[in-house]
């Protein structure tokens, strides 16, 4: 069972991306400059419409990156990934929104206005010392964020109890608070995209495979608020009106060649200088003319004693926040892909690709050179797993020293915060 806020079981990554049309991100891992090492490791395993990104990259376009945090437990590993991938997006020219989600973590975990704001203090200042930059970007706590409230309440009135049931499970038990944050999700998700952060762009939001259902909520009702529509043909677009027959008149002022129809017209030329001009219309119209948002989707990382790492699960994670000396303790206490005795291990090999710990080496800690050697020592039998753990205990412990000291060093005064 994988939803936004549960995840239980095995979960079986090339069903979901069957189920749910969620595109292999190995189909595109050549055309992107200098990828993440996530992406060349496969841990970032999927993704939608990626495509629009990279192309913007390579043109020098504007577009963003966008994810959000719920300050309901200490920042850990996990939350770690999503940072690293907001700050390489960032450095690759994309401008970054992070949000604290505070209003889901009040209502949906019942913390305190108090505690969220502590928590999410932590969050900033973890992505900060990872890298986050001050200029081209903005941090907000979602209870602070009046774009995104606003437009939370306008895309309310594009959906219906029926869909958010069928997208997310809902009952009619469901508290009508938690039916209502996936519209505020689709809020920081589009928010991006408003007038008064530049217009439309594409934008990317880096998450873990059980957050696709705002996604897959976001991308259609970026459709459905739209004024027009687009549907590749031969030779240009047909364009629609959602919002009646006389904005279709409008596209007659566009310098294109074009059909008009009943219910549509056929513009003929280069399909993407159409369909931005018909954007750009659509905003002197008074319109959204959202792109629907694309995404990238991360492997969980496993909790140190199986299952996924979960802030409400302090035994699963190691916190960016531990003392040194306590993460590697957590280092040497996780499950690890070793046989049952020293001469098995030494006869059969371990199975690093069962390994706790070797996915942290994968994931936080290892180059790619160091990675191949621990993998090939592994399986040859050569490293076992107390000398294995013990060398990354040690790194962790490292690691979490300076990191924390980076942390609190962090001057906030630097950064566009909303809160």
């Amino acid at each position: 069972m994988i939803t936004p806020w549960e995840v239980e079981g095995v979960v079986d990554y090339e069903r979901l991306m069957r189920e749910f049309g969620i595109r292999p991100f190995s189909e595109i891992l050549d055309k992107i400059p200098n990828p993440h090492p996530l992406m060349r490791r496969g841990v970032i395993f999927g993704h939608r419409d990626y495509e629009r990104i990279v192309d913007a990259m390579k043109k020098g376009e504007e577009w963003a990156v966008m994810s959000g945090f719920m300050p309901s437990g200490l920042p850990h590993l996990g939350h770690k990934m999503t940072m690293d991938e907001i700050v390489w997006h960032q450095n690759m020219g994309g401008k970054a929104f992070m949000c604290i989600a505070d209003m889901e973590a009040r209502f949906v975990r019942g913390l305190s206005v108090e505690k969220t704001r502590e928590l999410g203090e932590l969050y900033i200042r973890s992505i900060i010392a990872l890298g986050l930059k001050s200029d081209n970007c903005l941090i907000y706590y979602q209870s602070a964020n009046r774009y995104v409230k606003d437009l939370a309440i306008e895309l309310s009135s594009e959906t219906n109890f029926s869909e958010l049931r069928a997208v997310y499970g809902f009952n009619p038990e469901t508290s009508l608070i938690k039916m209502f944050i996936p519209m505020i999700q689709a809020g920081d998700i589009l928010h991006p995209q408003l007038k008064d952060f530049g217009g439309f762009k594409p934008v990317v939001v880096p998450v873990g495979a059980d957050q696709d259902p705002h996604l897959r909520l976001t991308r259609d009702l970026a459709n459905r608020i739209c004024i027009f529509s687009f549907e590749r043909i031969e030779g240009g677009v047909r364009v629609r009106s959602r919002k009646g027959e006389n904005y279709l008149e409008k596209l007659k002022d566009l310098n294109f060649d074009l059909k008009a129809y009943e219910g549509h017209v056929d513009i003929f030329g280069d399909p993407e200088e159409i369909e931005k001009a018909v954007r750009n219309l659509e905003m002197e119209l008074g319109g959204y003319a959202f792109i629907p948002p694309s995404s990238t989707y991360h492997k969980f990382t496993t909790g140190l004693r199986g299952g996924k790492m979960s802030s409400s699960k302090p035994e699963s994670y190691i916190s960016l926040f531990d003392k040194p000396e306590e993460g590697a303790k957590k280092v040497m206490r996780a499950l690890t892909g070793g046989r049952a005795t020293v001469e098995e291990q030494r006869r059969l090999g371990g199975e690093p690709d069962r390994c706790v710990v070797f996915e942290l080496y994968t994931y936080h800690f290892a180059d790619d050179k160091m990675l191949e050697e621990i993998r090939r020592d592994c399986e040859d039998g050569n490293l076992l797993c107390g000398q294995c753990k013990k060398q990354l205990a040690e790194i962790v412990k490292e690691f979490l020293k300076e990191f924390q000291e980076k942390a609190k060093s962090v001057d906030l005064s630097e950064f566009e915060i909303l809160k």
